[in-house]
């Protein structure tokens, strides 16, 4: 096991908030590579139950910052901007700035293989370390924490992020490949409630799925999950 983690006062001092319950900040920063799934309780040992939370606390107040922040927006351009500020790279982002990999527990495999700057891994403690802010301090002190690590993000740019389906596009015109191409594969579920299967393919890159609830859905999720495959690729 690798416990690089540093003093609980030094991650509150980071964190702004001094914990009632400093088990949960530990939690937060437990990777499940270091908790024996044979080990009663042990899912609760590790910070996945937290992430899960952090996740939905997130979500929640960023929804709520984007509808006071860009009143003459529609859903569209709300929608967009949320997901490029809950996503893994956002928070892995601000894991960064907060040095959250110098706390982070993981094993020594998962050290040695680069797990504390590993993105999923920061991004994920990040999320747990907004829920045991939300659980030792309520919402207004989870609350407190996302404005104020997320506000340079939230007014980076004064427009809306391009959707998915366009910024995939513009990556390929920009390396001179033929433009993403999306076909149909399933269509399920009553006339009422259809259920949409598309696959998008570009270059040499291995085809991407998505679904939704209508064909232009499904073609944007299956263009998600390509575009941060191949940005993963490029980075």
């Amino acid at each position: 096991m690798s416990r690089r983690g540093g003093p609980t006062d030094d991650i509150e001092h980071a964190l702004g908030h001094s914990f009632s319950n400093p088990d949960l900040i530990r939690q937060a920063l437990t990777h499940a590579s270091v908790v024996s799934p044979d080990a009663a309780g042990g899912a609760q040992a590790s910070n996945e139950r937290l992430e899960f939370l952090g996740d939905r606390v997130l979500g929640l107040v960023m929804a709520l910052l984007l509808h006071d922040r860009f009143p003459d927006e529609d859903e569209g351009d709300l929608a967009r901007r949320f997901a490029f500020l809950v996503r893994r790279d956002a928070l892995a982002e601000v894991a960064v700035r907060l040095d959250l990999g110098d706390h982070i527990i993981v094993s020594a495999g998962e050290e040695t293989a680069g797990g504390l700057q590993n993105p999923s891994i920061l991004a994920d403690a990040c999320e747990a370390v907004i829920a045991a802010l939300y659980i030792d301090g309520g919402l207004v002190v989870a609350e407190r924490f996302i404005h104020d690590h997320w506000s340079g993000l939230v007014d980076a740019d004064p427009t809306p992020p391009k959707d998915a389906k366009t910024a995939l596009q513009e990556w390929a015109q920009a390396r001179g490949l033929a433009l993403p191409a999306y076909r149909e594969t399933s269509r399920d579920g009553p006339d009422h409630a259809p259920r949409f299967e598309v696959e998008v393919s570009v270059g040499e890159q291995p085809p991407a799925m998505g679904t939704g609830t209508s064909k232009r859905a499904a073609e944007a999720a299956a263009a998600e999950t390509l575009l941060e495959k191949v940005l993963r690729s490029d980075a």
